[in-house]
């Protein structure tokens, strides 16, 4: 049969490789053997499975690092020398030998750390943003890396309720008029029970109220506007304190107070009383004014606050 002849011709050339060899005896049969199982196995192929297929039968190449590793391995449990170990890795001295030149990051990993301490609900991309506008030309990649390396992930950097006073900076302080503003929202309904809301804004130094915008729906992009008009007519205060709120710690709010060059005063999580001038006119704002009208519409709402 044809199987047969080509198994011959197998063994055979096998054969004469044992004889080349000096390989006799036991040992020979028992070579010869093996030799002929797996031909009848695979069909006659060198190794089952598709190895003739694109890809198929190739490993991953081993990373420089890795192949630093197995060096040192085969040095340590085998006592090849150094030049023996790098030709089986296929490795070369140069490669071997070479020694990273990495900057120090202790500079810029101490202020991500300070950045996220401060601003716990930012994440990766928000501190790489704010360490451009301070100077740092560190791109994004390298921030990142960075960023993972210091375990600032946001649900790590989050802190709980008890600790939240000792990750803050000093509480800021009104000194003068226009100095420090606070704002915050209010809902409340229209008499067919339709919701609204109202963004309040005080002066932390005066205790007044510098506006009330009434809205069915407030985001940060008319939180944005209604600071530009306020800015206009009174002038930019030093900073404005605000919860930690979407509306407030959104992009579109970040940006407004970079370009305006106003700072953002985030209070502690569940510590309302940082913001207590807005807090205690809101709930003043409710008793007397809220809770003492109907709302006919968004119209009436405002002529009335």
């Amino acid at each position: 049969m044809p199987q047969d002849g080509y198994l011959r011709g197998d063994v055979l050339r096998l054969a004469e490789k044992i004889r080349r060899s000096g390989a006799f005896g036991a040992e020979a049969i028992a070579l010869a053997g093996r030799r002929e199982s797996q031909a009848q196995t695979t069909g006659g192929r060198s190794e089952p499975g598709q190895g003739h297929a694109p890809r198929g039968g190739h490993k991953k190449t081993l990373r420089p690092a890795q192949r630093r590793a197995w060096v040192g391995q085969l040095q340590e449990r085998f006592g090849a020398s150094e030049r023996r170990a790098l030709r089986i890795m296929s490795m070369s001295r140069s490669s071997y030998s070479y020694q990273a030149k990495s900057r120090d990051n202790s500079a810029i990993r101490q202020r991500m750390r300070e950045i996220t301490q401060t601003r716990i609900h930012y994440g990766c991309e928000r501190v790489f943003i704010m360490l451009r506008r301070e100077g740092w030309r560190d791109n994004h990649k390298r921030v990142h890396r960075l960023y993972k390396l210091e375990g600032l992930s946001l649900r790590l950097c989050r802190p709980r309720r008890s600790r939240s006073a000792r990750r803050r900076q000093p509480i800021r302080l009104a000194t003068a008029a226009n100095t420090l503003w606070g704002m915050d929202f209010v809902s409340d309904a229209l008499f067919d029970g339709r919701r609204f809301r109202l963004l309040t804004v005080s002066d932390h130094f005066t205790h007044e109220c510098l506006d009330i915008v009434v809205d069915q729906s407030l985001r940060g992009e008319h939180v944005a506007e209604a600071m530009t008009r306020l800015v206009a007519q009174r002038g930019k205060p030093a900073a404005i304190k605000v919860d930690n709120g979407s509306e407030f710690a959104g992009k579109v709010m970040d940006r407004w107070a970079y370009e305006n060059g106003v700072e953002l005063d985030f209070s502690r999580r569940g510590t309302p009383t940082d913001n207590a001038v807005v807090e205690s006119f809101n709930g003043r704002l409710r008793q007397e004014c809220l809770n003492e009208h109907w709302f006919l519409s968004l119209a009436d709402a405002r002529s009335k606050t």
